[in-house]
């Protein structure tokens, strides 16, 4: 659904803090955190994930799925494909 370093760089995009974001999306600021800190997928109830994700959403940030289409216009960033680095 959405992973960790998504969210914080939904948040970072939006120039959002925590704070923020739990009130949006009607949930705790531990919450929030606990969430930021899982290790890829975020951890959490499917009510607390859909919330912040249409919070997130409302705010105006698409999340992209892997190997997704962007399904909207406007600018953004996405992560490449990890490579491993040719050594010389």
């Amino acid at each position: 659904m959405i992973t960790a370093p998504q969210m914080r760089a939904a948040r970072a995009l939006l120039g959002m803090d925590q704070r923020t974001l739990a009130q949006a999306a009607g949930v705790s600021v531990p919450t929030i955190q606990r969430m930021e800190a899982s290790d890829g997928q975020v951890r959490g109830t499917v009510d607390s994930l859909a919330k912040v994700v249409a919070a997130l959403d409302a705010a105006g940030v698409e999340l992209i799925g892997e190997r997704a289409p962007s399904q909207a216009e406007g600018r953004g960033v996405r992560l490449k494909a990890s490579r491993r680095r040719q050594q010389p």
